[in-house]
């Protein structure tokens, strides 16, 4: 009895190491999964962004915390972590239509991520004359709205013309200029006949913002389609950088708070 009674207390312990064991490897395999479908999810359906850059001012704004809609235009192998070269061409592609806000790898330089908004599409002639963006010839509609002012990180009055864009598909948008810089290769520029199978871009600040008015080796230049990650939907938080870490009150200003949640334009 002693024997049997010891040997069922060996096989107990054995049984509970082995459930023990079993337990470990559900919790690796579940962080597998999550992990997997995590990766799944980003590559396929939205990829969140930050906002690193005056660019695209006011519409995105410094530290603007962003989605990306990953399925608008399809997939290519720049939508793969790495650029992995397992998409020929690209796939489920759908048009990108001028006016939209889109996020695209650098052609020079595809580790890097650029955000800009679509001017012209494939045939298209674009052209800047005197800070007024011409379109296959024809200047597009323009309304003035009231001046954006704000004080720069330096303490110092800043004022910006805001002037609402109209395409030729209806979709609107507002820009900014700086009269000041008038006269720049910003605010005139060569005529540029888009390429077949590519993009060319904008950012709405159009005095700082490097895009496809300026070549590829220096700037974005034209953006191959298949460069494009996807369509920048909606703004999920917007936190103010220029507050030090312990100025919590700072972090949330009312200008950023509007922007919660908010979809972009």
């Amino acid at each position: 009895m002693k024997k049997k009674q010891k040997q069922t207390s060996k096989e107990f312990a054995a049984s509970t190491l082995l459930k023990e064991g079993e337990s470990w490897g559900e919790f690796f395999k579940t962080i597998f999964y999550a992990f997997l479908i995590a990766i799944i999810f980003r590559t396929f359906v939205l990829q969140p962004f930050s906002i690193p850059s005056e660019s695209m001012l006011k519409n995105l704004m410094v530290g603007d915390f962003l989605m990306v809609s990953k399925f608008s235009y399809g997939f290519s192998k720049h939508s793969l972590p790495w650029s992995l070269p397992f998409i020929p061409g690209r796939i489920f592609a759908s048009d990108v239509e001028r006016g939209d806000v889109v996020v695209f790898r650098l052609p020079r330089d595809p580790g890097t991520y650029y955000i800009k908004r679509i001017i012209g599409t494939p045939g298209d002639k674009v052209q800047m004359k005197g800070g007024a963006l011409y379109l296959n010839s024809e200047k597009v509609p323009t309304k003035k709205l009231e001046d954006y002012r704000r004080t720069n990180v330096f303490g110092r009055a800043e004022t910006f013309s805001r002037i609402e864009e109209t395409m030729p598909n209806g979709k609107s948008y507002v820009t900014l200029d700086i009269d000041y810089m008038r006269g720049s290769m910003a605010d005139d520029s060569d005529i540029f006949v888009v390429p077949e199978g590519h993009y060319f871009a904008m950012g709405d600040h159009r005095d700082n913002s490097q895009d496809s008015r300026w070549p590829s080796n220096v700037g974005v230049g034209y953006i191959p389609a298949e460069n494009i990650i996807g369509k920048a939907k909606w703004i999920t938080l917007s936190f103010d950088n220029n507050s030090t870490f312990w100025e919590i009150w700072k972090w949330f200003p009312t200008e950023r708070r509007e922007r919660f949640f908010s979809t972009i334009n």
